[in-house]
């Protein structure tokens, strides 16, 4: 069976943004790396970057795991604002989907609110507070 995972780029957030995250769909963390975990002769890291995140997996559900990294200051800052990939989550249910928009639009920003869409599913869209947008869904018929 084929799985997509979303992958997510912060600006020295990504523990952050995670331990949010996790607050939100729960569970535990699979794996978390940081810089220094690799660092070698061959990979130098800098004091200022060895406690950032190279690489943090949640799992969701049973198939999905959102994994995420900081970037490196020298590749350069993530613009938060561009307009990224959405990450849809399907719910089982509207009281699930509910709890999770709630939980994630927390300090960020509603692009649309959880209601019924034209295309028979209860839908919202959102901006959580590190720019990250989600489209949080209910299909009836899934």
């Amino acid at each position: 069976m084929t799985t997509i995972n979303p992958w997510i780029n912060f600006n020295g957030n990504a523990e952050e943004a995670f331990t949010f995250y996790k607050s939100i769909f729960g569970g535990e963390f699979a794996k978390v790396v940081r810089f220094k975990d690799i660092a070698s002769t061959e990979f130098p890291v800098s004091e200022k970057e060895e406690n950032k995140i190279m690489y943090i997996a949640l799992p969701i559900g049973a198939d999905t795991v959102l994994i995420a990294n900081d970037v490196p200051e020298i590749f350069g800052r993530v613009n938060e604002q561009e307009n990224r990939s959405k990450i849809l989550v399907s719910t089982k249910n509207k009281e699930e989907a509910d709890k999770i928009f709630t939980g994630l639009s927390a300090g960020g920003e509603v692009e649309g609110s959880m209601g019924d869409s034209p295309w028979g599913s209860y839908a919202g869209m959102l901006r959580d507070k590190y720019g990250i947008e989600w489209i949080i869904e209910f299909s009836p018929d899934r």
